[in-house]
């Protein structure tokens, strides 16, 4: 196994692949999506505005083979999908809760920062 020392993001090192699909565009907002409980896929589909069906599909089977979401087949007709927190999904919910509240109190200060930088870049 690579060394996965923090400070060296090694390409191999388990926790770096890990972080990638838990800190993707669309992981974070799939779980706060199912935070509330189980939906079926449109309905989580509807709930990201503009995600794909593809990378939708791609993220929840990437969420379910690292253990924090579960499929479910309903058996009715035509057959259903739900999607649904696991125990170790949930346990992430604070931390991204927080890096949510940290985006909504900081936003004001990095949009400046934004607008300084695009200033300073166009003269």
């Amino acid at each position: 196994m690579e060394d996965c020392q923090a400070t060296r993001f090694a390409a191999e090192c388990p926790a770096r692949v890990l972080f990638d699909q838990i800190a993707d565009k669309w992981s974070m907002m799939v779980l706060a999506v199912l935070d509330s409980g189980p939906l079926r896929f449109n309905a989580v589909k509807r709930q990201l505005e503009g995600v794909t069906q593809k990378a939708l599909t791609q993220c929840l089977r990437r969420l379910e083979r690292n253990g924090l979401v579960t499929r479910r087949v309903i058996p009715v007709s035509p057959v259903a999908v739900e999607y649904e927190i696991t125990q170790l999904g949930r346990s992430l919910q604070e931390p991204f809760k927080a890096l949510y509240a940290w985006t909504l109190a900081s936003l004001p200060q990095v949009e400046l920062a934004r607008q300084t930088f695009d200033e300073r870049i166009a003269a």
